[in-house]
């Protein structure tokens, strides 16, 4: 009651507080892999002689501890270097706006694995669907393309790429698997999303035996028999003991090679337009050349 508005003000800002690392809590179906692998070393290594730089974020659990929602990789560095607490921000969040901020805060990240991106995907584009769906002034489907839209913008890919890559959280985990170890391109993956969980099994299964993965081609074919009703054992093994033709006069270079050339925040369209002026000005200085 006789508080000043400055006291106020200091009261709701938010503070960095020194939590215990066994009361945080990872965030509830993280699609992002917390590896010990050369660069969590290399984490833990700056964490030893520096400390943690940037706080992590959490939120309250209704029963005790804290919910991480930004710093997995940071509180198994902290282990790793034998800390007991870390920096840590306390937010108030519904789960909307938690899963927001978890997903922009690691989506720009170097190496991200094809499945780490369909899942984050797929769960800030539910997000922002609840947030933002309102019946009252636009369509359940209106909603859905702003929503797909907006994924892709802060991403800096296009609606439809986000909706491919959604499209791979409908793979079996074997095949998943094989997305991520590149064993299996990301175009073919797409197609063989729409394979029943039963097909894609048995897909498996031949991939073993006949030691091939399918092409764009053959993914295509196989989806279109799935789609037909038409895809027996015989006729996926048929399409899969087909010799490959080599793509000839084809190069695709993918959004996620080229990113670590070009600022975080460029979208695609812009590292395409700087691609062909540099291309432009190499075939000028070649051809130009007194050599020549």
């Amino acid at each position: 009651l006789f508080s000043t508005q400055a006291s106020r003000d200091e009261a709701q800002r938010e503070k960095v507080q020194e939590i215990p690392l066994d009361e945080l809590h990872p965030f509830a179906h993280h699609p992002f892999k917390v590896l010990d692998d050369d660069r969590m070393k290399d984490t833990a290594d700056s964490i030893r002689e520096y400390g943690v730089l940037v706080p992590a974020i959490a939120r309250p659990r209704p029963d005790g501890g804290y919910e991480l929602i930004a710093g997995h990789r940071r509180k198994r560095g902290c282990e790793l270097a034998g800390l007991k607490t870390m920096p840590v921000i306390v937010r108030e969040l519904d789960d909307d706006a938690a899963i927001i901020i978890m997903i922009d805060s690691n989506i720009q990240r170097e190496n991200i694995l094809p499945s780490e991106r369909a899942f984050a995907y797929q769960m800030k584009l539910e997000a922002l669907k609840h947030q933002g769906l309102r019946t009252d002034l636009t369509s359940t489907q209106v909603a859905q393309k702003l929503s797909a839209k907006r994924v892709g913008d802060e991403a800096g890919v296009s609606k439809d790429q986000v909706r491919r890559f959604i499209r791979l959280t409908n793979l079996i985990p074997a095949l998943l698997d094989m997305v991520d170890s590149k064993k299996i391109a990301f175009n073919p993956a797409v197609e063989l999303s729409y394979l029943t969980q039963e097909e894609q099994g048995k897909l498996v299964d031949t991939m073993e035996s006949e030691q091939a993965t399918p092409s764009l081609s053959q993914a295509q074919r196989l989806k279109k028999f799935s789609q037909e009703g038409k895809l027996t054992e015989e006729s996926m093994l048929a399409i899969m003991s087909e010799e490959k033709k080599p793509e000839i006069g084809k190069v695709t270079l993918g959004t996620d090679t080229l990113r670590k050339y070009f600022p975080t925040n460029w979208t695609p369209k812009q590292m395409e337009d700087q691609i062909l002026k540099l291309l432009n000005n190499w075939y000028q200085r070649t051809h130009n050349s007194p050599e020549r």
